[in-house]
């Protein structure tokens, strides 16, 4: 992987160069006009297979941007859009309940995953095969990658770090991934932190029966729980980042990519 650690004052944040890549701020056309976005891709790859990167809680910010290049760096195209555009700026708030209450509870799933179709639509214009497509969120993002695996026929895998299983964040979100676990069209990797207490280890395992039970896609899916590891351990700008489990957790969500959109 091509990114260095940042380092003084125990700071574990990670930085992906950029060398070998297309990369950059975007405006994706999306239902009502443009949302902005970001992306990265190899240089030398004429049609590479489709990530699309759902951000964490606090919107696109530079980890996800970050994430986007470490994909990109694996060989495929990646993509982030700023899913909060139309309801606010994110990055303003530093209360978390504040965030929620005044942007994060008013974003209806319905106008997240329509964005996250004109992303695959606009990345298939630049040269990605979108019929190698796959998405992976983190935190808000994991709930969604989810839900999209259940939305879009394209979708041919997912990986979903640490995302709500049977709730949402507002009452504009009225179904959740246990509700559509069965019916997923490409595998999904889960990917949990034992000691996560947003997310209780009772969820999982009651999502685990529920893609025992659904359609075959379901039935491929897997959820890893990691013992030692709270939400957002992969997150390695935030205190929470568990090194060895976060590597871990890479290299699988990688592999599975590779296996699925091969």
């Amino acid at each position: 992987m091509a990114y260095s650690k940042i380092t003084g004052n125990g700071d574990t944040t990670l930085r992906t160069n950029a060398e070998g890549l297309r990369q950059g701020m975007v405006e994706v056309p999306v239902q009502d006009g443009v949302m902005s976005g970001y992306y990265a891709a190899p240089a030398a790859a004429g049609h590479p297979p489709l990530i699309l990167v759902i951000q964490e809680i606090f919107g696109l910010h530079e980890h996800i941007k970050d994430v986007c290049r470490r994909f990109a760096h694996e060989g495929y195209m990646a993509v982030g859009l700023e899913l909060y555009q139309r309801q606010g700026d994110a990055s303003q708030y530093t209360d978390m309940s504040e965030l929620i209450r005044d942007i994060v509870a008013k974003v209806p799933d319905e106008q997240v995953l329509s964005d996250l179709d004109s992303a695959v639509e606009w990345a298939a214009a630049q040269g990605a095969d979108v019929e190698r497509l796959g998405v992976t969120g983190f935190c808000w993002g994991g709930r969604l990658t989810w839900m999209y695996a259940a939305h879009n026929p394209r979708c041919k895998a997912a990986v979903a770090w640490y995302g709500k299983l049977t709730v949402g964040h507002g009452p504009l979100q009225v179904r959740n991934p246990i509700d559509v676990a069965g019916q997923v069209n490409g595998p999904v990797l889960g990917l949990y932190g034992g000691q996560d207490a947003s997310i209780p280890l009772e969820d999982v395992r009651r999502m685990e029966e529920a893609l025992k039970q659904g359609n075959a896609a379901a039935q491929a899916s897997r959820i890893e729980v990691y013992p030692d590891s709270g939400h957002a351990f992969y997150a390695d700008y935030r205190p929470s980042y568990n090194a060895a489990d976060a590597r871990d957790a890479w290299e699988k969500a990688v592999a599975w990519f590779d296996r699925h959109l091969d």
